[in-house]
């Protein structure tokens, strides 16, 4: 059984690339906005989100903070996925509780592909 990945990115664009390097190996559930992922993971909780830092309305760093309070989602592994790539963001997203960190654009698909097994494996 594939694990199931929730994408939260409001960039149409961002999704469809992360779609298509991701459908074929995991169950891909989708949010645009933070507030939709809010709304809808805890009726369809994933094996590890993908999250955005720049949302509109709740930012990705406001989600991990509303899903480390929830019970059932607190310990699934979330991923930033940011166009924020200054020194010292990674250890700065690490630090306030993401389990990892890749930049946007993803050019390079295995990179996202490893931090997503790294964290699976570590979740299992």
């Amino acid at each position: 059984m594939s694990h199931k990945v929730a994408v939260v990115e409001d960039n149409p664009d961002n999704r469809m690339l992360v779609q298509a390097l991701l459908e074929d190996r995991y169950d891909l559930s989708e949010y645009e906005t933070g507030v939709e992922a809010v709304e809808g993971l805890p009726d369809d909780v994933p094996d590890l989100v993908l999250l955005d830092i720049s949302l509109p309305e709740m930012d990705g760093t406001e989600v991990l903070q509303w899903l480390r309070t929830q019970d059932a989602l607190k310990d699934i592994p979330v991923i930033a996925l940011t166009a924020h790539a200054m020194a010292g963001d990674r250890e700065k997203y690490l630090s306030i509780g993401f389990n990892d960190y890749v930049t946007k654009p993803i050019v390079d698909e295995d990179v996202l592909i490893d931090a997503i097994e790294r964290c699976l494996n570590q979740a299992s």
